[in-house]
């Protein structure tokens, strides 16, 4: 028998677009990944901070841009020190930014005008107004109103049909109101619902058509406590707590097919802790778990047959001892009483899990560990390899790490943001990788 014979085949632009467009990036960007991958975890390169915002807002990032003054200052974060972008000019209390989404479109689409097949921001005002802004430059390409009846605040994505939505606050509408479709309107075209008048111009904006004449069929029902349920894994199992009392800081994984519970289906950190253990499905799409506490971060598999089986695929330990600490107390009589006090799990004092974050394109965990045994709170974050859990490198940020504080951290190729709520105050600390001194 002659052997296969294997040629390499080449793909022209417009599949190399469809693919990219579907995560397959191809393997110029996996092999530039990889070796950046390399880089970073080299011992000659590490992460230092190259600069620090503050803002009496809430500061954004988002694919290499840090957004401030509710997204009307942006800096670009992609080169070695993140720069100014664009500056909008203020805008009053009713026309500020609500939300913001960043939107990029298909590449193997056309679009009708240039400008639309680069980013944009789509941002949400005060006044009900919907805003396609330029990603690069912050100059308006389109306006939508809304409504003049209706209070929308805010923007979110339905990743799984590739479209956005915009959410109202809670109103209180006449039945008339709340009647339901009653006719398929398009942005610009005249509608009989506004009498002749255009859908998305004001002072009409968009209506509301939509009827609903029965409860839709339930799907899935289960009881649980208000941590919710979350459905996914291969095979398809769902996660919850029952409402129970006796179940409280426990995990169920059960079978989405059957309901049954899975062999050693029930996860449970035991641990003595002010902040409650966090268990979430893996953002990889491997169908794996991350279980995390205090002082343990467990990345569970489930393994399918006739009844499914939670395994650890690998374990992350801090190095903290848990041990009894001795309170001494005199009496008026002189007397010495001592008493034995139960040290907590997230104790200030010693080493602590945080946070998780995953680095898909590195495929990198970024796990942050905070210590205060000095008297005064430290945070370093933990890269580890994704597959095994091997710990690759160490970044000490240089800030102090209040825990009576919010933290929000982003692992963005050679790039972490830190931002945190102090006081009446937010700051965003970058750090970028760079050639250590040798």
């Amino acid at each position: 028998m002659m052997a296969p014979y294997w040629k390499k085949r080449n793909i022209n632009a417009a599949e190399a677009l469809s693919q990219r467009s579907r995560g397959i990036s191809g393997s110029l960007t996996r092999l530039n990944l990889k070796v950046l991958r390399d880089i970073l975890v080299q011992e000659n390169r590490d992460f230092s901070k190259v600069c620090s915002k503050t803002s009496k807002s809430q500061i954004m990032y988002e694919n290499g841009k840090i957004y401030l003054e509710n997204y009307v200052r942006c800096y670009n974060c992609v080169h070695s020190k993140p720069h100014i972008l664009y500056n909008l000019p203020k805008r009053c209390k009713t026309e500020k930014f609500e939300d913001a989404l960043l939107c990029q479109c298909p590449l193997e689409n056309t679009l009708a005008s240039p400008s639309d097949q680069k980013s944009s921001l789509l941002a949400l005002t005060g006044n009900n107004w919907l805003y396609r802004l330029s990603d690069a430059t912050g100059q308006e390409l389109e306006g939508v109103f809304l409504s003049s009846k209706h209070k929308f605040k805010y923007l979110s994505w339905d990743v799984s049909q590739e479209i956005f939505y915009v959410k109202s606050v809670q109103s209180k509408d006449n039945p008339r109101a709340r009647q339901y479709m009653k006719e398929r309107l398009a942005l610009g075209m005249a509608s009989t619902l506004l009498k002749g008048k255009k859908v998305g111009e004001f002072p009409f904006g968009i209506p509301v058509n939509i009827q609903i004449t029965e409860r839709p069929p339930v799907l899935f029902e289960v009881p649980c406590s208000n941590t919710g349920v979350q459905i996914g894994g291969f095979p398809w199992h769902y996660i919850h707590t029952p409402p129970q009392k006796r179940h409280q800081g426990t995990h169920h994984i059960c079978s989405l097919r059957n309901r049954t519970m899975a062999t050693n289906g029930i996860q449970n950190m035991n641990c003595c802790s002010l902040e409650s253990d966090v268990i979430f499905l893996h953002p990889d799409d491997s169908g794996r778990i991350i279980h995390v506490g205090p002082s343990t971060i467990n990345i569970l598999k489930i393994l399918g047959g006739l009844s499914s089986k939670v395994v650890e695929d690998f374990s992350m330990s801090t190095r903290q001892h848990n041990i009894p600490t001795s309170q001494v107390t005199v009496t008026s009589s002189g007397r010495t009483v001592k008493r034995r006090i139960q040290q907590l799990d997230d104790d200030p004092d010693q080493e602590t899990f945080r946070m998780v974050e995953y680095e898909d394109e590195l495929d990198l965990l970024a796990v942050v560990v905070t210590n205060g045994a000095d008297g005064e709170g430290r945070a370093r974050i933990q890269l580890h390899d994704n597959q095994s859990g091997c710990i690759l490198k160490t970044v000490d940020l240089s800030e102090t790490w209040d825990e009576t504080f919010r933290h929000d951290l982003v692992f963005d190729k050679d790039t972490i943001v830190h931002i945190e709520q102090k006081d009446t105050n937010v700051c965003c600390h970058v750090y970028k990788l760079q050639a250590a001194n040798i």
